[in-house]
């Protein structure tokens, strides 16, 4: 009887043992067929290239008054106000944003105010706010 109950004993401690222990998967049955390989994913379409610093120097400076107008600044992503700026070329364009400017619709400030800016952080504004209204 002694014996009979160590064994039982021993029995339940390797099952105790056991507890918790990932078991290995079960074996696939020899007639099954090999699983598939699922079709990697399209990589996705590559995003529009984004005038980055462009973008950062209207935000910090440009938009101030680009966004409402202020003093006759054309605004962002409008046509109308932009159409006959555009129609003059980069290089004018350039130019007033540069060195400044005063029209008939208002003025624009060297560098949008912003002096410590330079050339081509200016140009990257001008080009940024230019193809928003293409």
């Amino acid at each position: 009887m002694k014996i009979r109950t160590l064994g039982i004993a021993a029995s339940l401690a390797v099952l105790l043992a056991a507890c918790g222990q990932d078991a290995p998967p079960p074996a696939a049955p020899a007639s099954a067929p090999a699983p598939v390989a699922a079709a990697p994913a399209p990589a996705p379409a590559p995003a529009q290239p984004q005038n980055a610093v462009g973008e950062s120097v209207y935000k910090k400076t440009c938009a101030l008054c680009h966004a409402a107008g202020v003093a006759g600044a054309p605004k962002l992503r409008d046509k109308a106000d932009w159409g006959p700026r555009l129609a003059q070329g980069n290089d004018t364009l350039y130019k007033h944003a540069i060195e400044g400017f005063t029209g008939e619709k208002g003025m624009m400030p060297p560098r949008g105010g912003g002096a410590s800016l330079s050339d081509d952080e200016v140009k990257a504004a001008v080009d940024y706010m230019a193809a928003s209204a293409q």
